[in-house]
């Protein structure tokens, strides 16, 4: 591992000196590391690259993450599930609603599948005005344009664009001639009761990718030649000359234009061997197998992305009404969201791990589990009416036995019981600190000095005390003194610390009756940050 470069070592060094711990921002320039920066020593240990550097300063590397290999922005080919209409034979990736906004499951699936397969529909959303706002805000931000923060798609009288007209659209992205174009398109559906008018997808990375294997010299003059796109009305004029075909650095697929409407005049050599191009890529687009066709009925909104996917439309006839919300947003907020989500069902994952694991070896000489010990106090605060941010402190507040100074996983807290003191409440709390704030971390990080408040402050309470408590409590210090418990007191989460503390000293019945680690998962799905 030492043979990487220095200088890319120590611009990734993750400690609390170099990176902020709440967001991962590095906190010097480049320029401020030393010329002729070495590595003075270096060790590998417990999962870890240990590195002191010529300067003095320490870098701690875990060797997984440094043998990760790039995997990019999500935005090309490589990470895309290209298709044609019989991959979604057996159905397209949809949702309900409600279950979308209440599951973060749910919600990750169909974000993912508009990340891979470019697009969902979310069933059921309300038919009724500005709700494809609230579907956009949901993973998101609404892009507004000149057509404001919705635009509604349905017959005009006077229109300014062949989308408000009833007559058939070919497939098409929306917007080419703004640079950046909006990435995500929301088509929500309020009415459909007129004949036709059903809607159409086409997979443009695939039509692309096709026309590269039939006709490289082609697919390479539509990624080569910057194309006018233009739109203009009495208030509006915008252009952007961009490729149809755009490709990354490494020359796979990354965006396609397409909107024959839209294009300008192009001027200028190669005039020959770019229309040669441009209408075999129309026609590919145009190929049956590549046409998914659905048709949207009230409630249903249409998630997908406009770098990637064409979208067309049936003529209709105007014998009934058809009348969509659309706006636009960004495929960075989805991307966002999703990342959270996972982040978090992963850190969710890893918790849920240590109670089923760890947590059902004994806690502290007592008649319970650890996992049991913290489940009961979960279900105390519970039953107590507390907040949820109370709850969680409650149910993760012995996490910090199961780990060592340095956030890694060990039986820590055997050694508390052979006379040691663990500081399992600042471990535990430093741990959660990366997903929790500190309402539900500062609890966690008190709770073992509530215990000597309490025992200083509270006639009767050390009585109360089982064994195992009571021998904990003389390794981490006894009863506080007059004037450490004053302090105490004083201290912003000293309130909330003592409610844990009580609940603690309740969770210690054998066979009590509790509900699992799931049953905790949402409320901690909902506080993670």
């Amino acid at each position: 591992m030492t043979e990487l470069p220095p200088y890319w070592l120590r611009d990734n060094c993750p400690c609390a000196e170099c990176r902020d711990p709440r967001n991962g921002q590095k906190l010097f320039q480049i320029g401020d590391l030393p010329q002729g920066l070495a590595i003075a020593t270096s060790t590998e240990a417990d999962g870890h690259l240990e590195v002191l550097w010529s300067d003095g300063h320490r870098s701690r590397y875990p060797l997984e993450w440094l043998a990760e290999t790039d995997g990019g922005d999500g935005r090309t080919e490589r990470d895309k599930r290209l298709w044609t209409a019989a991959d979604f034979a057996p159905g397209i990736p949809e949702a309900r609603w409600e279950a979308y906004l209440t599951d973060p499951a749910e919600q990750a699936a169909v974000l993912a599948a508009v990340r891979s397969d470019g697009f969902a529909v979310l069933r059921g959303v309300p038919a009724l005005e500005r709700q494809v706002l609230r579907v956009a805000e949901s993973f998101g931000y609404v892009r507004v344009t000149n057509y404001g923060e919705l635009f509604d798609v349905r017959v005009e009288p006077d229109p300014n664009n062949l989308a408000f007209t009833s007559v058939a659209i070919a497939p098409h992205s929306d917007n080419p001639y703004r640079d950046p174009v909006p990435t995500l398109q929301l088509l929500h559906c309020l009415e459909n009761s007129a004949t036709g008018g059903d809607s159409g997808l086409v997979d443009g990375f695939k039509a692309a990718a096709l026309l590269r294997e039939e006709a490289p010299d082609d697919f390479g003059t539509l990624t080569r030649t910057p194309v006018p796109f233009v739109f203009r009305d009495h208030r509006t004029e915008l252009r952007a000359d961009r490729p149809l075909i755009d490709v990354g650095a490494d020359g796979r697929i990354r965006e396609v234009r397409f909107n024959n409407r839209s294009i300008g005049t192009l001027r200028g050599e190669g005039l020959g061997a770019f229309y040669t191009a441009y209408r075999r890529f129309a026609a590919i687009t145009l190929r049956p197998e590549l046409q998914l066709t659905f048709r949207l009925t009230p409630g249903d909104c249409l998630i997908f992305d406009n770098t990637r996917l064409l979208h067309a439309r049936t003529a209709f006839q105007q014998d009934g009404h058809r009348h969509l919300q659309g706006c636009y947003a960004d495929v960075d907020g989805l991307n966002s969201t999703l990342a959270v989500l996972r982040r978090r069902a992963a850190a969710l994952d890893a918790i849920a791990a240590l109670f089923a694991g760890e947590g059902a070896g004994e806690y502290l000489g007592e008649e319970v589990t650890m996992a049991e010990h913290m489940l009961q106090a979960a279900a105390a605060a519970e039953a107590a009416g507390a907040p949820d941010h109370l709850v969680a402190a409650a149910l993760l507040h012995d996490i910090g036995h199961f780990f060592d100074a340095h956030g890694q996983e060990s039986s820590h807290g055997q050694n508390l019981m052979k006379g040691q003191d663990n500081r399992h409440s600042d471990s535990g709390a430093d741990w959660l600190a990366r997903w929790f704030d500190p309402e539900v971390t500062e609890p966690v990080r008190l709770h073992v000095a509530a215990k000597r408040y309490l025992c200083a402050v509270e006639p009767g309470y050390r009585e109360k005390l089982s064994a195992a408590s009571e021998y904990t409590l003389n390794v981490q210090g006894g009863p506080m003194d007059e004037r450490q418990a004053a302090a105490f007191a004083e201290l912003p989460g000293a309130r909330d610390a003592v409610a844990v503390r009580r609940w603690d000293e309740q969770a210690k019945v054998a066979g009590a009756p509790t509900p699992g680690f799931a049953h905790y998962r949402p409320l901690l799905a909902a506080l993670m940050r």
